[in-house]
């Protein structure tokens, strides 16, 4: 990592500790359009057991654990991640979930092929550089176990922010304090090289629209191997 690349992700970490310090359950409590796709998906391919990347205060989290599955939820705010214990313990799903602090920067501190499913909602498209997305792609490949389902969102290139703002290059533009990596359409198939590419489903999301991608992808069955039911 650069010095410019350490000096932004360091910005980025306080811009969003300060975020949810100042605006606790900032997303509301519902589940996001792709976190109820993503759970449907998870439960045809028979998952049990999410990982979430980026799961902030939890609304996604709590989702997955209500519907059943044993959530592991992850972030780099460790005050977004108290309020989504709280919010557990509130709602009677704390028995299913567990929180770390990690940025995906770093390895995954999880064994290899250790849980069902991973979900990262516009997490993928934060401030992180290609060569880092790539990396987290493969840590994701690594702990999933096979036949795994990662689903992610990310925005593209056709968004209206992109290419405005102020630019710390590699397609990564800042407006509000807030930096996002936008995707190209090459990369999301570059990603997925080694996978099998189910869905790319364009949608919109929030003000402006902001326009992103749902991607789910699914790693191959080991030869001779069978899912768990």
């Amino acid at each position: 990592m650069t010095g410019d690349e350490q000096d932004l992700a360091a910005a980025q970490r306080a811009h969003w500790q300060n975020t949810y310090v100042a605006h606790p359950g900032m997303y509301g409590e519902e589940p996001s359009a792709p976190g109820v796709h993503a759970a449907a998906a998870f439960r045809a391919a028979g998952a049990r057991d999410v990982l979430e990347l980026g799961s902030g205060h939890g609304r996604d989290a709590l989702y997955f654990a209500r519907e059943g599955f044993t959530v592991q939820a992850t972030d780099f705010s460790a005050t977004g991640l108290e309020q989504l214990r709280r919010a557990a313990l509130a709602e009677g799903t704390a028995g299913r979930v567990t929180t770390t602090v990690c940025d995906v920067r770093d390895a995954l501190r999880m064994p290899d092929a250790s849980v069902d499913a991973v979900f990262a909602h516009m997490l993928l498209c934060m401030a992180l550089s290609t060569g880092e997305i790539r990396a987290l792609v493969g840590e994701v490949r690594r702990v999933l176990r096979p036949g795994g389902t990662f689903v992610y969102t990310v925005r593209h290139t056709g968004d209206a922010h992109y290419g405005t703002g102020t630019a710390h290059g590699d397609d990564i533009y800042e407006h509000g304090g807030f930096a996002v990596h936008f995707f190209p359409r090459a990369l999301v198939d570059s990603l997925a090289e080694g996978w099998n590419l189910d869905e790319v489903h364009a949608f919109e999301e929030g003000e402006l629209p902001r326009r992103l991608w749902r991607v789910t992808q699914t790693l191959p069955p080991s030869p001779g191997s069978e899912r768990r039911v």
